[in-house]
């Protein structure tokens, strides 16, 4: 299916020859601030991170140390105090289309079908093409992530997967250059989790999207990452340290769990998060 892009700008130059750059989302001495009655509380300082095109990158630390206030920023949903996060280059002032998020609640219009849902999105960002074809694209990931006989079910007539499922068709389907995930899968059980991560995962090999990804699960962080970035708690969290997974692409569970380094990444984590 051929589908519509957004046109890349941000470029960088290497022995007089320009290529696109490498950097996908930049955050830059990031920082931010929530007033309270007894003063200023600095819930992230110093912030500095860089990931890559079509890098995979998940984030864990303990409850309360910003992970999830980062992510509302890099999607443009809450004010910057300090510092700055660019996409490609370009500084974040607000939502858009180059950021698709995925929240731990799908949010849906409960009384849209699950076409309908996805076809909010698809026809803002590509409102240039028939309809024809903004139906083939929202159709094409609702079959991705397995709801192609759903397409006509209401929202509210969803278990709570299927909707995630709607969730993360909806994120894919407006082709953004950074999807962004919210413990998308923190309220299921742990037999659609493992569903749901293969479908996503599935869905990323194919589509190479820079995607960051907050989890509070050890397991799920190494199996979906490139790298898991451990943020220190807060106040003023920056990040502590940063694991590269050194697993091949594309990887099942099963080769991941009989990996020999798995059981060394996953105490190092552990490790951290209990200091």
């Amino acid at each position: 299916m051929n589908t519509p892009t957004i046109k890349e700008q941000s470029t960088y130059t290497e022995n007089g020859i320009i290529y696109p750059s490498k950097v996908m989302l930049d955050l830059n001495k990031l920082k931010k601030v929530y007033p309270t009655p007894k003063g200023e509380y600095v819930v992230l300082e110093d912030l500095n991170l860089q990931i890559m095109r079509e890098e995979f990158v998940t984030i864990i630390g303990h409850s309360g140390c910003g992970k999830t206030t980062m992510l509302s920023m890099i999607a443009g949903l809450n004010p910057i105090s300090g510092g700055n996060i660019s996409v490609l280059g370009n500084p974040v002032k607000g939502p858009g289309p180059d950021r698709g998020v995925i929240f731990q609640s799908p949010s849906l219009m409960p009384w849209m079908t699950a076409l309908q849902n996805v076809m909010l999105g698809v026809d803002q960002v590509f409102s240039h093409a028939t309809k024809v074809q903004r139906r083939d694209i929202a159709k094409y990931y609702l079959h991705k992530v397995g709801l192609e006989g759903a397409f006509h079910k209401k929202a509210i007539e969803l278990s709570q997967g299927m909707q995630q499922r709607v969730g993360i068709a909806r994120a894919f389907a407006i082709k953004p250059k950074v999807l962004l995930l919210d413990e998308p899968f923190g309220m299921l059980d742990s037999l659609t989790r493992g569903e749901l991560q293969d479908i996503l995962i599935e869905i990323w090999n194919k589509e190479k999207i820079t995607a960051v990804m907050i989890t509070h699960d050890v397991d799920e962080a190494i199996f979906l990452a490139d790298r898991v970035i451990m943020m220190t708690s807060g106040p003023k969290a920056k990040i502590g340290d940063v694991l590269n997974i050194n697993f091949e692409r594309p990887r099942t569970r099963k080769d991941v769990l009989e990996h020999p380094d798995y059981y060394q990444y996953r105490k190092h984590l552990i490790d951290f998060l209990e200091h």
